[in-house]
């Protein structure tokens, strides 16, 4: 049987892939897998994929990182995405006692005066309960798209995750922000009311900002920042550059 790694650097497979439909992606990638986990951050990429997945491949988990910092309305799309689709959204939130010690070392805005002590916050809300979702994991979907930033701007339809072991999918790579809405439209998707007022990328609600002219959708994320690659860490492997091809 080949190896994983193998199976997502094989061309003829990316070639295929680019070829199918979301449904058809969804059910390729998570064939024969035993818990395969699918992670939402609500923003409209995302809900375009739970859709998608409601329809093709139901038993996929569903889970957010609610930080506790969310904007009102990313929570309340919650509850209404599991009553319009019918599924479970499991929620992972940050443990009480690292939350703690970071307001304790920071404040509980202490993120605004570091890189590091954003990192820092990040890592306690994100990258800990993300780590805790995904135990056990063969199968990571996501809804990172080329389209999103310069940063992911070659992000694959999979790759091999060296540190979490496990095949990290892609489904929406190649989808330009267009044909998401156009998607969204067409299944009346509930979507964030924030991307109406300029927020196309939404993260916690003091880390985010809507965007100005000419700006990337991700422009809005860390604002204060001036590193350009700037990301929460989610997408990051040890090497602190975005993974965004398969391990050789």
């Amino acid at each position: 049987m080949r190896s994983d790694q193998a199976i997502i650097q094989d061309r003829a497979v990316d070639a295929d892939y680019a070829e199918m439909s979301l449904g058809e992606r969804l059910v390729f990638v998570t064939r024969g897998r035993k818990n395969p986990v699918f992670t939402t951050s609500l923003g409209i990429e995302d809900q375009v994929l739970t859709a998608a997945l409601a329809e093709t491949v139901p038993t996929v988990r569903i889970v957010t990182l609610e930080t506790g910092r969310l904007f009102d309305e990313t929570v309340a799309l919650i509850a209404q995405t599991e009553e319009r689709y019918g599924v479970s959204i499991e929620r992972f939130r940050p443990d009480e006692a690292k939350l703690a010690a970071f307001v304790d070392r920071h404040g509980m805005n202490g993120f605004y005066e570091s890189v590091e002590a954003r990192q820092a916050c990040c890592g306690v809300s994100k990258l800990e309960p993300l780590a805790r979702a995904l135990a056990g994991a063969d199968l990571w979907i996501t809804g990172l798209r080329r389209g999103q930033s310069g940063n992911r701007s070659n992000a694959p339809y999979a790759q091999w995750d060296g540190g979490r072991g496990l095949v990290k999918a892609n489904p929406l790579a190649d989808w330009d922000i267009e044909t998401i809405r156009a998607y969204a439209d067409a299944h009346a998707v509930p979507v964030n009311p924030l991307h109406a007022r300029g927020y196309p990328s939404i993260g916690c609600e003091p880390c985010t900002r809507a965007i100005k002219p000419g700006e990337d959708e991700r422009a809005g994320r860390w604002w204060w920042e001036n590193d350009q690659k700037r990301e929460c860490g989610l997408h990051v492997p040890e090497t602190g550059e975005l993974q965004t091809h398969a391990a050789q």
